[in-house]
């Protein structure tokens, strides 16, 4: 059974920080490419970072520079360190797990973790 669960979701002031965090079991985690999407309301879910199985990282635009993805592969554990949050980052966050080599060899979400920004 394939597990990823998110955790350090919260209501954070603009410009604070949160470090998300997802424990994946029931995977062989370090061959897995690693994700951070999100979602708000009535809006299509968006990639947020990724990160590959051998530790390149890719960033949306929108969250260069205050964003960093990274894995440790012997905790089985992807994160996500958000710093300068703005209002606009409210949004329900999902970890995703991805075989290489394509979907049909795995392809796995969390259950997520609210984020919301807010004075």
């Amino acid at each position: 059974q394939v597990k990823l669960v998110e955790s350090g979701g919260d209501l954070v002031q603009p410009g604070g920080s949160l470090r998300l965090s997802c424990a994946a079991s029931g995977i062989l985690f370090s061959i897995n490419d690693m994700g951070w999407y999100r979602q708000a309301p009535g809006k299509e879910r968006e990639l947020v970072a990724l990160i590959t199985n051998f530790g390149s990282a890719n960033y949306a635009d929108f969250v260069k520079g205050r964003f960093t993805i990274s894995r440790d592969n012997a905790k089985n554990t992807v994160y996500l360190q958000m710093n300068s949050l703005k209002p606009e980052d409210t949004a329900v966050y999902y970890c995703h797990a991805q075989h290489p080599l394509g979907r049909g060899l795995g392809d796995y979400w969390g259950q997520g973790t609210q984020v919301t920004v807010s004075s």
